[in-house]
Formats: C-alpha cells, structure tokens, sequence
C-alpha cells in the first residue's frame, strides 16, 4: 500500500485509512486529515523531512514519521 510519504510534489492523493497507534492517529486527525480527505503535496524538504502538503484549503508540515502513517490511492 501507497503512503503519503511516497507520493511526487505536484500530486493529489485522496486518504485511504489512517495506521498507528490511537494518538498518533488522532493528532493526524486533529490536523484535518481523516478518511477521504484530498492532500495535495506542496513541497518536500531537501532532507525528505518534513513534507508540505495542502489539506482543505490551508498549508501543513507533516514529519515523514507521520507521512508514513497515512495510506493513500
């Protein structure tokens, strides 16, 4: 399965299913990221941390830590 921490910039990814455990999940969640949300990824650090994605209409940094928790299509 396809993790966000796998998708090109310029791509639009729809989220499929949240992983870890339940507070990591709900900080993700916290942040307006849950099932069905559109990411669009913005940027990525040179690094490859953090990532920069757009997610309902605001900018997000996401660590690649958390990136790996979120499965996408």
């Amino acid at each position: 399965m396809k993790t966000l921490r796998d998708v090109k910039i310029g791509e639009t990814v729809i989220v499929q299913k949240l992983t870890g455990n339940s507070v990591i999940k709900r900080r993700i969640m916290d942040m307006g990221i849950t099932k069905n949300t559109e990411i669009f990824v913005r940027k990525v650090a040179p690094l490859g941390d953090p990532i920069e994605v757009m997610v309902r209409g605001y900018e997000l940094s996401l660590r690649k830590s958390d990136a790996e928790m979120i499965l996408i299509v």
